[in-house]
């Protein structure tokens, strides 16, 4: 049976004819990839082929041959690199190494998020990695803890097992098609349908007010025949095969049918089925079919993979992705992974669920337990993802979504670089502030559609432009910093580093502040310290007397108070903490320490 090709870069399944011995590096790391192995490089994508697993120390170069994977111990430095060089030279597909400890050499001080954490061993690595890229030969990083003979035997059984394993049956697996039927129901304010090509149902929302055809299709988990030869007499299956246009069905009462979106699910030009959304009691959301071209482009994914691989799968795709984002993998090795131009300008989105978000709708779920708390927050999570990924994808084909920790990331790619002389005609970064513009756009429309349909509480922050894929890193860390900002002390839901650089940088200072109390004015805690003892309110009137340079029948009217009490509280708050407000240093960092206080 024919079967599509996968344009996400899925690996074609071992063993079949004509190919070579062993099985693609890719398939070697969804068995044993994250937590044992980092991918560091792989200038010629992860579809080499792997067919031995040898270990070598400095004494043993001579051991490695065409298509090992060679697990490098006892060497550092100048050595490794020398033997990863003579690996490559005889044909070696990978070289694992033990990396340094990602625990930090220097951790920063407490509450000092953004600061980079300086790593052991990372000129070392970075070297290895380089040298890795210029043989031409895949680099991994194994972990500290991970004994060579336990990955040895772990590879070597992959292998082993993928010799006697057939060609694997491509299949359509629901997986999470419940939950994403269910997000694009919220989106488009109809009941959705996924089916395959065959018409046969994968997944459905709920809901009520069912017309006729669901409820059959529903019921028989494929669409009557009856209907499917209307369908097809109006002319519905072709159109929906031959593209993505979005394709109206008109209600007709007389057959039991109500008022229909369908769009087709592609991967390239292989048709792999359908979403259907059937009109309810309410009309369909004005931006209904929008989300439904995000929604197809997201289930093509899903629709494309192994039945054994569809978790692992698109586990190895976030892995890679975060990798990414990390700085952890140069952008070359995800060439045969994602379908983006590394030398094109891209930026990263950042969204994390607003401080004090709930897990669900309603506040009695706050007072359930501890573990359906738990899995209400990861149902959360998982539906925002799906959320964001319609959304995203609708905007740009190409765009990554991955979730990590907490916080959902999402890739930018491809997007406009500036042509060359744009600067003198159309002002410095005219086009970065255009394709910035129009993702800031993109994050709001997602917030409010998270707030709307999930009805939580998200902050989205859009990282500035860089280059490169290479330089993703740097959008992804200013995200995080905003983010940080807003967890903090912005009441921001979208912002990018422009909007709020000034409040993001007084934002982490007073978190270092926070996290070094050697660093604070003992006076000025002592203020505080006699405002909660005698029930006073001289921090709150000192600053908002600074906040307003000094104007204090400005001050006096924010704070509903005589301007005379004002000038007692500044001149008590004087002599109580013994600062001299005359001296501007003073005044300054008295200033910076009580928005700490008030913090507090």
């Amino acid at each position: 049976m024919d079967v599509p090709s996968d344009p996400y870069g899925a690996p074609a399944a071992a063993g079949a004819a004509g190919e070579s011995a062993g099985i693609p590096l890719r398939q070697l790391l969804l068995a044993v990839g994250d937590p044992l192995v980092d991918v560091l490089a792989a200038p010629a994508g992860l579809d080499v082929r792997v067919d031995n697993v040898v270990i070598v120390d400095p004494e043993d170069e001579a051991e490695a041959s065409v298509g090992d994977l060679v697990l490098l111990i006892g060497a550092r430095g100048s050595a490794a690199r020398h033997l990863v060089r003579a690996a490559a030279r005889r044909g070696a597909a990978a070289v694992a190494v033990k990396a340094a400890s990602d625990e930090p050499a220097y951790p920063p001080p407490q509450g000092w998020q953004s600061a980079p954490a300086v790593r052991r061993g990372g000129d070392e690595v970075a070297l290895l990695r380089t040298e890795a890229s210029e043989a031409g030969v895949a680099l991994l990083a194994v972990r500290p803890e991970v004994r060579w003979d336990q990955l040895q035997s772990l590879c070597r059984s992959v292998l082993d097992d993928a010799r006697l394993t057939s060609a694997a049956d491509l299949g359509e697996s629901g997986g999470d098609l419940y939950s994403l039927a269910q997000t694009i129901a919220a989106l488009t304010g109809g009941l959705v349908t996924i089916e395959d090509s065959a018409s046969r149902v994968l997944a459905y929302s709920t809901g009520e007010e069912v017309d006729e055809l669901r409820r059959l299709s529903v019921l028989g988990r494929q669409g009557p025949e009856q209907y499917l030869a209307l369908l097809r007499e109006w002319g519905v299956f072709s159109r929906l095969r031959a593209g993505e246009e979005v394709v109206h069905i008109d209600e007709h009462p007389e057959l039991g049918i109500r008022r229909r979106l369908a769009v087709g699910i592609h991967a390239g030009s292989q048709p792999l089925g359908t979403i259907w959304v059937q009109e309810g009691a309410r009309p369909l959301a004005a931006n209904a079919e929008e989300a439904l071209l995000g929604a197809a482009r997201m289930t093509a994914l899903q629709m494309v993979r192994h039945r054994t691989e569809t978790t692992v799968g698109l586990r190895l795709r976030d892995d890679l992705l975060a990798s990414l984002l990390e700085g952890r993998i140069e952008a070359a090795a995800l060439a045969d992974t994602i379908e983006v131009t590394a030398d094109r300008p891209a930026l990263v989105v950042a969204f994390a669920l607003s401080p004090g978000t709930a897990p669900g709708r309603s506040g009695s779920q706050q007072t359930r337990t501890e573990e359906r708390d738990r899995s209400g927050r990861e149902l959360n999570r998982r539906r925002l993802v799906d959320l964001i990924s319609v959304h995203t994808a609708a905007y740009r084909r190409t765009s990554l979504v991955t979730a990590v920790g907490g916080r959902i990331y999402v890739l930018m790619p491809d997007l406009t670089r500036q042509a060359p002389g744009a600067a003198e005609t159309s002002g410095e970064g005219a086009a970065r502030r255009s394709a910035e513009s129009s993702v800031l756009a993109l994050t709001r429309k997602t917030v409010e559609a998270a707030r709307a349909t999930l009805g939580v509480a998200v902050q989205g922050a859009v990282g500035s432009p860089v280059d490169s894929l290479a330089a993703i890193p740097d959008s992804r860390a200013e995200a995080d910093r905003i983010l940080d900002a807003m967890g903090r002390d912005l009441a921001n839901d979208v912002a990018t580093m422009s909007d709020v650089r000034t409040r993001v940088l007084i934002s982490e200072t007073l978190a270092y502040l926070r996290g070094t109390p050697a660093l604070r004015d003992p006076r000025v805690s002592a203020l505080a310290e006699h405002d909660a003892a005698q029930g006073s309110d001289l921090v709150v009137s000192l600053l908002a007397y600074l906040e307003d340079f000094g104007e204090v029948r400005t001050a006096a009217n924010r704070l509903h108070i005589h301007p005379n009490t004002l000038r007692y509280r500044v001149r008590r708050a004087e002599q109580v903490s013994g600062i001299d407000l005359a001296d501007p240093t003073q005044r300054l960092f008295t200033h910076l320490q009580l928005l700490l206080e008030r913090g507090t």
